[in-house]
């Protein structure tokens, strides 16, 4: 019998008689009796899969057979950009058998927000920042709107589980399952991960219900691997890939990837100065923006859009023919998102063109595709010892409750799997570090919030609270009454007595006003070349992406198609490194004088190297992804001697916080330092990366010599 066949009998019906559809794919069969069993599951499949249906018809299914009241399914997604794109589509699903979805998010206003607490949905489409909302804010009764909740459905699971938002998540649904009373079935789903029993187990928190995977042999990567198109070009600036776009596969439909809003913006004026049908979508755009951008461009044909990696999260644009990224992105994982975005015709094939635009993004690019060649899917890992996620659990809870006592939050969350392994003297310093420090103020065994908790948190009605995660103090840019989106302070900044011209959506304005206490910059459009910017942080490569790297040098070729200038750029970076091979690392003397230990072990344990070094680390430079730098001076005895005392212990020991990694870990403040110094130094250290480089022969290469 197929799962199909236990659906209820009108999910049934409107599957095949008001949506059309006349089988269902192997993931969606396949889900549907482990759903009805109630088992938390986590479902695998490329980006188009159809795993949104396959969590969602027999979820609906249970609904209707047990008769569940209010609102039963939270769907969490980690975009707002993608709860929109769904929102339409599950309300159609709903309303065929007579239930109701609804939208909850930071854009979803008041008049709407009313309307759910008065009339709750059956399906409520949020986010984790949504959800502390309704926990905590004074206007919700949070205990009628979420006591009849049964199941959670997380939406491109893999984006939560990699970073502290996947904690903050998992600790809300913690204080969700407390207030139903019931332990809560989650449902988890993603196209890419490399290690799904752990991540299942993750999503599963402190439930003990039974677990599947669920991943038909059609989600494999080799299969993929095996009838996609790639192609590798090296072009080397945006300039010329915009050249490049405008020339081919006119007529079709493509999107291009980007890893930085400023290139976005920036490939996207040069499109439109080649005449190209160009639209422009990433998270700095104003809503409006972004969905006009988005709609125009799945009507459209002959178009362009260019974005961030916000469009690799199942965001729909219709059917695209050409995938396009420019450099690199960061991951195996990231890449399958995006080149699943093509291929869905049948008889297409998916594909994607490489245009890459620098030395060191042409070999991050070789060795990505390497990797995926291969096979390999990064595991997704949870970060370790969350303990600011528990201060800020803490004082949610002091909103939640009005005041809790000292242990009365293990009763709502100290079951979540990371707080549950943190010691008892641990938590007792966040304690009393918060309450010494007048975060929390305890009298009567009753804490709540004191002065400098009023202070640092209390703004806007504590809003701060709501978000794990820091934010750039970005101004909204108006053209009239039209929000066109934001940009960093930085990027007024200009030389002389000049107006600012800011680059948002592909066209330049020239700023006439700011409003700095409103943070508001009033524009017109101008003719005048654009710039604008948004501070961000580079992202450490994967030690396996680096070694994979270190392979293509030393076999000189890749598994995939490279045009001639992709050829010419592989045959100069093996030129260039003829002394590299896959065993050993290499400290090599560079014509001008300079040292350079090539690891390939990524920017973490790089870091810790030079660390380590102590003087004979390059004053004033820090490790590469690829390389550390030595001291001009030192001598081959010297580098031998130190790296002979070197054990993967003492270069754990190594690892160095910098305060600008403080200021990124939000509520930091609430933490003793070391605590907070021994939570950055865990996630920050890479061992087997450095457990590599112990062990490898390391060879002197004078390569002037070469």
């Amino acid at each position: 019998m197929s799962g199909f066949d236990s659906l209820h009998p009108a999910v049934q019906h409107h599957i095949v008689n008001s949506i059309g559809w006349k089988s269902l794919r192997p993931l969606q069969d396949q889900a549907i009796d482990p759903i009805l069993r109630g088992e938390h599951a986590i479902l695998l499949a490329p980006t188009a899969g159809g795993k949104t249906e396959a969590a969602v018809f027999p979820t609906l299914s249970r609904m209707l057979a047990e008769d569940w009241s209010g609102l039963t399914v939270l769907y969490v997604c980690p975009i707002k950009a993608l709860l929109n794109n769904l929102e339409p589509r599950l309300r159609e699903y709903a309303e065929l058998l007579g239930r109701r979805v609804a939208l909850w998010h930071g854009d979803i206003g008041p008049s709407k927000r009313k309307k759910i607490l008065e009339d709750p949905p059956d399906l409520l489409l949020t986010t984790p920042e949504s959800i502390e909302v309704m926990l905590t804010s004074s206007k919700t009764d949070h205990r009628r709107l979420l006591s009849a909740v049964q199941v959670l459905i997380v939406d491109e699971m893999h984006a939560f589980a990699g970073d502290d938002r996947g904690w903050h998540l998992l600790a809300v649904m913690e204080r969700v399952s407390k207030i139903a009373d019931r332990e809560i079935q989650r449902i988890g789903l993603s196209a890419t991960v490399g290690n799904a029993p752990e991540l299942l187990d993750w999503l599963s928190g402190s439930s003990a219900g039974p677990r599947s995977v669920i991943a038909p042999s059609e989600a494999s990567t080799t299969s993929v691997s095996e009838t996609a198109d790639i192609t590798l070009d090296f072009v080397g600036n945006l300039e010329n890939a915009a050249a490049v776009i405008a020339q081919l596969h006119q007529g079709e439909k493509r999107l291009v990837f980007c890893d930085s809003r400023s290139r976005v913006e920036q490939l996207a004026a040069h499109l439109r100065q080649r005449n190209v049908n160009t639209f422009v979508s990433h998270s700095s755009l104003s809503l409006d923006e972004r969905r006009q951008a988005e709609a125009a461009f799945s009507e459209g044909r002959d178009a362009v859009i260019v974005a961030t990696s916000t469009l690799e999260l199942g965001i729909d644009v219709g059917d695209l023919d050409r995938v396009i990224q420019i450099d690199s992105p960061p991951t195996v994982a990231s890449f399958l998102q995006r080149l699943g975005r093509t291929g869905r015709r049948a008889g297409s094939k998916r594909n994607c063109l490489f245009l890459t635009t620098t030395d060191h993004a042409f070999l991050q690019a070789c060795g990505l595709l390497q990797l995926w060649s291969e096979g390999f899917v990064e595991p997704v890992t949870p970060p370790p010892l969350p303990y600011h996620v528990l201060a800020q659990q803490i004082m949610a809870l002091v909103l939640q409750e009005g005041g809790i006592s000292r242990h009365t939050w293990r009763e709502w969350v100290g079951s979540m799997p990371a707080f549950a392994a943190m010691s008892d003297n641990e938590i007792e310093s966040i304690v009393s570090h918060m309450t010494a420090s007048g975060i929390l103020f305890e009298e009567s065994g009753v804490m709540s919030f004191g002065i400098e908790g009023e202070r640092s948190f209390g703004h806007r009605h504590f809003m701060e609270l709501m978000t794990v995660f820091t934010s750039d103090p970005l101004f909204a840019v108006r053209h009239g009454r039209t929000d066109l989106g934001f940009v960093h302070p930085m990027s007024f900044v200009t030389r002389g007595e000049d107006q600012p011209v800011v680059l948002l959506g592909g066209r330049s304005w020239l700023v006439s006003h700011i409003n700095w206490r409103d943070r508001v910059a009033f524009v017109e459009p101008t003719q005048s070349r654009g710039r604008s910017q948004w501070l961000g942080s580079s992202q450490p490569l994967h030690f396996r992406l680096c070694r994979a790297i270190r392979r293509v040098l030393t076999n000189g070729e890749l598994p995939i198609k490279l045009t001639a200038r992709g050829k010419r750029a592989l045959e100069e970076a093996t030129e260039q490194t003829p002394w590299v091979d896959d065993e050993s690392t290499a400290i090599v003397r560079n014509p001008d004088g300079s040292l350079d230990w090539w690891t390939f072990a990524g920017l973490s344990a790089n870091n810790t190297l030079s660390e380590a070094l102590g003087h004979l680390h390059r004053a004033g430079s820090r490790g590469q992804n690829l390389t550390v730098p030595i001291w001009d001076h030192a001598t081959w005895e010297d580098i031998q001697a130190r790296l002979a005392q070197l054990g993967r212990d003492d270069l754990v020991d190594a690892v160095v916080v910098t305060e600008e990694a403080l200021e990124g870990l939000k509520f930091a403040v609430c933490m003793p330092p070391n605590l907070a110094l021994a939570s950055l130094a865990v996630r920050i250290a890479d061992p087997d990366a450095l457990e590599a480089c112990v062990i490898e022969t390391v060879r002197f290469i004078d390569a002037s010599a070469v």
